[in-house]
């Protein structure tokens, strides 16, 4: 279950990942921090032993922050699903720069539903969905239903603390198990005309959903 990476070196490699040259605040686009992310990775893999030779999936993949660092980790074969084509040309750069072989990316939006053929196909996901906090209200309770239908194992996601209570209550109806791994910090910095501060930090939770 250890990784085939220290944490040192797995931060390393994400933080020379390039990010939204012109990031779009209807998909409230932010790369996944690298200290954020590769702490996130190494517990998956450490703890729960869930990256590598798994196959794994990333929901809303942006620039691959998550999809990468799977990558590294050795997962036997990862998929990022990703809606926005900017993105997917970023990531695609991304990943042949790390000179991974073992990630496909896939275009598509996962809310208006994804080929039967990825049904219960990967043993782990991964995702740092949109909070909603714009025009999105619920859309990462959304993300969620269709990561668990992708899912046969675990779910690993991010969800803002302030709404842990009915995340929970989501997770019972959705009939999966919900453990809060970690509360983080997230830091957010100023991307978007409306942001008035370099960088605010927003209390996330890191969730594991047992399928």
């Amino acid at each position: 279950m250890y990784p085939c990476l220290k944490l040192r070196h797995l931060e390393e490699r994400l933080q020379c990942i390039s990010g939204f040259q012109k990031p779009k605040i209807l998909l409230e686009q932010y790369i996944t921090p690298p200290h954020l992310g590769s702490h996130m990775l190494f517990t998956v893999q450490s703890q729960y032993g869930d990256i590598s030779g798994k196959l794994v999936a990333d929901l809303g993949s942006g620039c691959g922050a998550l999809t990468i660092g799977a990558g590294v980790l050795d997962a036997s074969f990862v998929v990022g699903f990703e809606v926005d084509k900017d993105a997917i040309g970023i990531c695609q750069e991304n990943i042949e720069e790390q000179e991974l072989t073992n990630i496909d990316l896939v275009q598509c939006d996962i809310l208006k539903g994804l080929p039967s053929r990825f049904h219960k196909c990967f043993d782990t996901v991964l995702m740092n969905p949109p909070f909603g906090t714009k025009h999105n209200a619920g859309i990462d309770m959304k993300f969620l239903e269709v990561a668990i239908s992708l899912s046969t194992n675990t779910v690993y996601s991010l969800h803002k603390t302030s709404t842990r209570k009915f995340v929970l209550k989501q997770a019972e109806s959705l009939g999966v198990k919900a453990e809060v791994l970690a509360e983080l910090s997230y830091d957010l910095t100023s991307s978007y005309k409306f942001h008035k501060k370099k960088s605010v930090d927003i209390e996330v939770d890191f969730y594991r959903f047992t399928v």
